[in-house]
C-alpha cells in the first residue's frame, strides 16, 4: 500500500478552491502536485495558497508531469471529455465533476476507457456526501416509506438572473441548469428510488441574454416527470432564475410510500441546513428525525463544506480508494446513468413526448 497519492488538478474556479483543494489539503496522504488553469495569475495564487509546486496553463503539459497518480477535472462541462480521456490514456486515476459529459456517447466512452485502464474513477455528486442525505438514504433502505409511491425533488437558485451569468448558460459549453443542478437531483432520485425508465421533460430559458453573452443560451429552468422501474412516479424541478432572496437556495426531497413519508427541506447554503421529518402509516403528526451522531462526528451541520475536510467523502474518498484499492461510490457508471436521463430529457423536450430509457 502506497504512502502518498500525488494529485493534479485541472480547474481554478472558486469551486476548485473551496471543494477540491481544501479537501485534498486536509488528507494526510494526499499531495497536490500540480495545478492547471488558463489564467496563470489565478493558478499561481492558488498554488501559493496551497503550496502547490507546479503550475500549468495547458492541461496536456500537466499530464506529462512526472509521477502523478491521479487527476481531478473541475473544468467547464465541455472540457470534461477531452481532459478525462487524455488523462486515462496515461493511466491516471480520475475524479470528474458532474455532469460527466455533454452527451451520453461521451460518458459511455469515458466509463469504458476507465474500466479498460483498471483505474479508480469517480463523479462528485455532492449531496451523497452530506450526513443529512446519507441518513435519509439509510431510512429509505430500512423501509421507512415501504413501497414507494412517488418522489418529489427540487433545487432552486437565482444565479442566472445576474447580468454576468457564466459559461453554464452557454449551450455550446454546458447542459444549462438541467446539467448543473438537475444532475444532482437525478442522482438522488436514482439513489433513493432506483432506476428511471421513462422521462417527460420541459426545458426553458427565461432570463434575458446580456450583451456579449452567448446567443445560444442554455436552459435555466427544467421540469421532469419520471417513471421508475418499480412503478413509482417522480417529479424533478430545477431552476436558476428563482428569486430566493436571502435563502440563497431552496432544496427539497420528499418521498411518499405505502409505509410512510420522509421529507428533507432546506433553505440556504450557509447556516440553515434543514431537517429531516417523517411520518409512518399509523401516525398522525410528522416527527423531526435528528441525524444520528455516527453520521455527524466532528462535522458542523451548519457548514455544508465541513464533511469534505473531516470525513471520507468527496476527494478524500477518492484518495482513500486509491490507497486501499477499492472503487469509490458514485463511479463513472453512476455518471452514465445520470447522463442517460439528461439526454432523455433533452430529447423529450425536443419531441414533446415521453422518452424511454434503456
Amino acid at each position: 500500500m502506497r504512502d502518498q497519492v500525488r494529485v493534479g488538478l485541472v480547474g481554478t474556479s472558486w469551486w476548485a478552491d473551496q471543494m477540491y483543494l481544501r479537501s485534498l489539503a486536509s488528507h494526510p496522504q494526499a499531495t497536490i502536485a500540480a495545478i492547471c488553469g488558463r489564467n496563470r495569475e489565478r493558478a499561481e495564487a492558488l498554488a501559493k495558497k496551497y503550496e502547490i509546486p507546479t503550475v500549468y496553463t495547458d492541461y496536456r503539459q500537466l499530464l506529462a508531469h512526472d509521477h502523478l497518480d491521479a487527476l481531478i477535472v473541475a473544468t467547464p462541462d465541455d472540457l470534461h471529455y477531452p481532459v478525462v480521456m487524455d488523462g486515462l490514456d496515461v493511466g491516471l486515476h480520475m475524479l470528474c465533476e458532474k455532469p460527466m459529459a455533454l452527451t451520453l456517447e461521451q460518458a459511455q466512452t469515458m466509463a469504458a476507457r476507465a474500466d479498460a485502464m483498471r483505474v479508480k474513477h469517480m463523479i462528485l455528486f455532492t449531496f451523497r456526501a452530506l450526513p443529512q442525505f446519507r441518513y435519509l438514504h439509510s431510512l429509505v433502505d430500512e423501509g421507512y416509506v415501504g413501497r414507494n409511491y412517488h418522489l418529489r425533488l427540487g433545487f432552486l437558485r437565482g444565479d442566472a438572473r445576474q447580468a454576468n451569468a457564466n459559461w453554464r448558460y452557454d449551450a455550446q459549453r454546458s447542459l444549462g441548469v438541467l446539467g448543473s443542478l438537475g444532475s444532482h437531483m437525478i442522482d438522488l432520485a436514482h439513489w433513493y428510488a432506483g432506476d428511471i425508465v421513462r422521462v417527460s421533460a420541459h426545458l426553458a430559458s427565461h432570463a434575458d441574454r446580456q450583451a456579449g453573452q452567448a446567443q445560444d443560451r442554455a436552459n435555466d429552468s427544467a421540469m421532469l416527470t419520471v417513471e421508475f422501474k418499480s412503478g413509482a412516479q417522480g417529479a424533478i424541478h430545477v431552476s436558476s432564475v428563482a428569486n430566493v432572496g436571502e435563502r440563497a437556495l431552496e432544496q427539497h426531497v420528499i418521498l411518499h410510500g405505502e409505509g410512510g413519508t420522509l421529507e428533507f427541506i432546506r433553505h440556504g447554503a450557509g447556516h440553515e441546513q434543514g431537517h429531516i421529518r417523517g411520518i409512518r402509516q399509523d401516525e398522525k403528526q410528522f416527527q423531526t428525525l435528528p441525524v444520528p451522531e455516527h453520521y455527524v462526528g466532528e462535522v458542523d451541520l451548519h457548514n455544508w463544506l465541513d464533511p469534505f475536510t473531516k470525513q471520507p467523502v468527496g476527494a478524500r474518498l477518492f484518495v482513500d480508494a486509491i490507497l486501499n484499492d477499492f472503487q469509490p461510490s458514485s463511479t463513472f457508471h453512476d455518471g452514465v446513468k445520470v447522463q442517460e436521463i439528461l439526454e432523455a430529457a433533452i430529447e423529450s423536450h425536443r419531441k414533446g413526448c415521453w422518452v424511454a430509457v434503456n
